[in-house]
């Protein structure tokens, strides 16, 4: 069969999704919304200085990482896999670019090294789709091992020292500065990536490949489509976006810091879920991630607000977490009904 015929035959099982899934998405995605300016009346009652400009821009500030993180690890998530690498990949990501772009170490100018840490996280990428597509080794495990690798590499490089930026002072202004008063740029670069997501994901061939792997990876084979090729391909396109947070989170701090990483993958993997993609694969819900990220950085932020002790807000993580996977579990459930 040859590729257009296969493009067909995919795009043709994604528009077969039923009419009820997708009202039940867009259900879902008001109820998000709803359950997120509940959140944010429920801070405000309880503190008013939670609903101020300063920290109103502080939380998509937050969430603007977490997002392009939780918009990578859809792709993902769409095949039926998992990815654990995305917080300490992001860290290895924003210590590459300052080794790279910083004359402490290579000294490369830093709108080279930000091309070429974009490139090594298509390379990155594209070595955890082979281990998952051709090597056969579960998602699970290739990206458990990644994240250890990845941690390991950035204390490393920089014998676990910071990296700082200081002698580019232009580059805090990618996620600092204001292009619009008010709204951090890293809002605007969030906003920019969720705008490709949705267009990657729903317009092309890696978007729809991942949905139809992930709805039936035997009947997306035999339909003459490279599935292995195609979920490197698809791990490929997740770990760019990697890449982007790791350059946004190394603008927003004005440095590298080696140790920092552990825990966005759960914050990432709780916004993707949330939003409506299925841990099962076969379904993804780019606008469900954003709110679903500005919800995990609502409510991080609120309970920093109220005093609440870090343990505790960890434990408001794991169980957004675990309703969030019960309620994926529910739904498909009652979609298989």
């Amino acid at each position: 069969m040859s590729t257009d015929q296969s493009s067909a035959t995919t795009a043709e099982a994604v528009e077969a999704t039923p009419t009820t899934a997708r009202r039940g998405l867009e259900l879902q995605k008001f109820a998000l919304l709803g359950a997120l300016l509940l959140l944010f009346l429920i801070f405000f009652i309880a503190s008013p200085n939670f609903l101020t400009i300063s920290n109103i821009s502080g939380i998509l500030l937050a969430a603007s990482v977490t997002g392009i993180l939780a918009l990578g690890t859809n792709f993902v998530i769409a095949t039926g896999g998992i990815d654990l690498s995305v917080g300490t990949g992001m860290t290895l990501f924003s210590v590459l670019l300052a080794v790279m772009g910083t004359s402490a170490h290579l000294g490369l100018p830093l709108p080279v090294a930000i091309l070429l840490t974009l490139v090594i996280g298509a390379l990155v990428g594209l070595f955890v789709g082979f281990l998952v597509s051709y090597m056969r080794i579960p998602a699970f495990i290739a990206t458990l091992a990644m994240m250890m690798a990845t941690q390991g590499l950035s204390l490393i490089i920089t014998s676990s020292s910071p990296q700082y930026f200081t002698e580019h002072a232009w580059f805090r202004q990618i996620a600092t500065g204001q292009l619009i008063p008010k709204i951090p740029n890293a809002v605007l670069i969030f906003a920019v990536v969720a705008l490709v997501a949705w267009f990657l994901m729903n317009k092309t061939l890696v978007g729809r490949y991942a949905i139809a792997i992930g709805s039936n990876a035997e009947a997306t084979k035999l339909s003459g489509v490279n599935t292995r090729r195609w979920t490197m391909y698809i791990y490929m396109t997740a770990f760019v976006f990697t890449a982007v947070a790791g350059i946004v989170m190394a603008s927003r701090l004005n440095s590298a810091q080696p140790a920092l990483g552990v825990g966005y993958e759960l914050e990432a993997i709780a916004a993707v879920v949330i939003g409506g993609t299925s841990l099962a694969g076969g379904r993804a819900a780019i606008g469900g991630t954003v709110i679903g990220a500005i919800l995990m950085a609502t409510l991080n932020n609120g309970l920093q607000i109220l005093g609440i002790a870090q343990e505790w807000q960890r434990i408001a993580v794991a169980i957004v977490i675990l309703v969030a996977v019960w309620g994926d579990s529910v739904r498909r459930n009652r979609a298989a009904s």
